[in-house]
């Protein structure tokens, strides 16, 4: 019987997990779509994005080869939370 319970419970949990994966990966198309639009309506209103001075910094990091550094550097320029700083100095290198 306890077999059973614990068979019930991990498939509960493993079916939670996919759930939230699932409106996760839902959200960042959202997102994604949004940004996107975003972009066109600036370049439709020849809107330029300003860039940090700092930013270069970042970049200059990154080649580097100190991406820990690059995160914290980000982070301290845009305010910006570990996972989006995380991702943002991804792209770059």
């Amino acid at each position: 019987m306890d077999t059973i319970g614990l068979l019930a419970l991990a498939l509960a949990v493993l079916g939670s997990v996919i759930g939230t994966e699932s409106r996760f990966t839902r959200a960042d198309r959202r997102l994604a779509r949004v940004e996107r639009k975003l972009d066109l309506i600036m370049e439709h209103l020849d809107l330029r994005e300003e860039r940090h001075p700092r930013m270069d910094e970042v970049a200059a990091l990154v080649r580097d080869g100190k991406k820990i550094h690059a995160i914290k550097l980000y982070r301290e320029i845009t305010g910006a939370e570990l996972r989006e700083a995380k991702e943002a100095v991804d792209r770059l290198g």
